[in-house]
């Protein structure tokens, strides 16, 4: 239609272009050209365009109905997102970010408590996160990243790991390198501005011969210089992001994990748009998953993920949805979610018992099973994927070995790679303190009690029902019920 509306126009043209040649103004020099002639000439002219363009138009017909074998190359004048698997870095103008007056140390955890009364339904439970609390830290810093760091210096490649492209004629899914280290830059960005009094950052000398950047987008905010050392006074540590600008491929994309680990309490995966528009799951710092392994899932997509860990109705209710909301995600629109599993932990042992072990043990490091629910789901080398809560129930299985862990999920898309940037942080409460809290243990035991049957085997209540239901109803009768049976979630 296009084509025969330029055909029309030409032809009009034609017709205007002859007349006003053949009746030449009086007193003109002009010479009358016989109106035949011209118009011949100019249908001629018209007839070659629209073949050429037609030729065009199929050309590009016939290259749309096939996909690429090439990988995407980034457009960086333009900073737009592009096509299914293909994304322009862009220039993020990044929201103000509040900053937090207190020291880490006199931070409390949050105290999330995200069950509810009544029944109990399967949805993705998404809503806004402000930007200020993307990343949440307090006071058990130091303890979570002595957890980690043993988990990284004892479990290396299990719990650091990014993977290269992949291209095996199936999928093209870029490698999560590029995203590792724009990952590491955003948060030494984001955490100098939300915790000032507890990281102090070092920029590069305006005199740098390089800046650091992906697709000719400096890594960095408001027009800043880039960050070149972040130190956390917590913990002592120091970090130097230039080190990234000496590493390639997926040495760097581990380094630049490395330097994530070390900085937040909370595990993140990379998920990276494939060619099928999927996301898979590319890169990784997962040391305090407690049920999962990174093993497991690192290179499977978003739907098989879950579907091998038997997440429940997840085929039914939430693939569609999800896999929708992660493509369409925006840049200024990080969204949150919250969870809670029970679990088992050992009694404390004794300072006596612990002196006799030579070296540093993980139940030195970990005694509440942070990086790995032992109790519940035996030991870590042994577990098998998608069934959790394997273990058998432990002789020591009471109410002081009751923890609700509860993790709090982020998902925010970087700028520069389009990478889907999952975290979470995971909080552990003792159920015997929870307990104490005016109506929370009878919410508790009515939410344990709303699980269907396919939730329940996979939250392994059968393992712990009997006896924290007892202890719950008996706290409950004590204590109280709530003022509100509508507590505001997650709380």
């Amino acid at each position: 239609m296009v084509l025969e509306s330029w055909f029309k126009r030409l032809i009009s043209a034609a017709r205007l272009h002859s007349i006003w040649q053949d009746a030449a103004a009086p007193g003109s020099n002009d010479v009358p050209v016989p109106m035949s002639r011209t118009l011949l000439h100019t249908v001629l002219h018209g007839l070659v365009l629209l073949v050429f363009l037609m030729v065009l138009k199929r050309m590009w017909t016939k290259a749309g109905s096939k996909p690429s074998n090439t990988l995407f190359k980034p457009d960086t004048t333009t900073g737009e997102a592009d096509n299914k698997n293909q994304w322009t870095p862009q220039r993020f103008d990044y929201p103000e970010v509040t900053p937090c007056a207190f020291e880490l140390k006199n931070l409390k955890p949050v105290p999330y408590r995200p069950f509810r009364w009544g029944q109990y339904h399967v949805t993705m439970g998404i809503r806004a996160m402000p930007w200020s609390e993307w990343i949440e830290l307090d006071s058990t810093y130091s303890i979570y990243q002595r957890v980690r760091s043993f988990r990284l210096r004892t479990r290396e490649r299990n719990v650091v790991r990014v993977l290269p492209l992949r291209e095996d004629g199936i999928v093209q899914v870029l490698g999560g390198a590029e995203a590792a280290k724009e990952l590491a830059y955003e948060l030494a960005e984001y955490l100098s501005r939300r915790y000032p009094t507890s990281f102090r950052v070092t920029r590069i000398s305006p005199s740098s011969s390089s800046i650091p950047s992906i697709g000719g987008v400096p890594l960095s905010w408001d027009g800043k210089l880039p960050i070149r050392v972040i130190e956390v006074n917590e913990t002592g540590a120091k970090f130097d992001l230039s080190i990234l600008g000496t590493l390639e491929g997926v040495a760097m994309g581990e380094q630049a994990m490395k330097i994530v680990t070390g900085l937040v309490q909370e595990d993140i995966a990379i998920m990276i748009e494939g060619s099928d528009g999927k996301y898979y799951f590319q890169a990784g710092s997962i040391c305090t998953p407690g049920f999962w392994r990174m093993d497991d899932k690192i290179g499977m997509p978003l739907d098989e993920i879950h579907m091998s860990g038997n997440v429940p109705q997840f085929k039914e209710k939430l693939e569609m949805s999800m896999e929708r909301f992660f493509r369409r995600m925006p840049l200024d629109k990080p969204v949150i979610r919250n969870n809670y599993f029970i679990q088992v932990v050992k009694p404390s042992e004794t300072v006596e018992s612990a002196r006799e072990r030579p070296g540093e043990m993980i139940s030195d490091v970990d005694s509440e099973e942070l990086g790995w629910s032992r109790s519940t789901n035996g030991p870590e080398d042994d577990f098998v994927h998608g069934h959790g809560h394997g273990a058998e129930p432990a002789e020591y299985l009471e109410p002081a070995t009751l923890r609700l862990r509860s993790e709090r999920q982020t998902l925010r898309r970087l700028p520069r790679t389009g990478a889907v940037i999952f975290g979470i942080r995971t909080y552990l409460f003792k159920v015997e303190e929870l307990a104490r809290e005016r109506g929370v243990a009878g919410r508790l035991a009515s939410a344990i009690r709303s699980w269907p049957d396919d939730v329940a085997i996979y939250k392994g209540r059968k393992m712990y029902r009997d006896i924290l239901l007892s202890y719950l109803d008996e706290c409950a009768e004590v204590i109280g019920p709530e003022a509100s049976s509508m507590a505001t979630y997650p709380y």
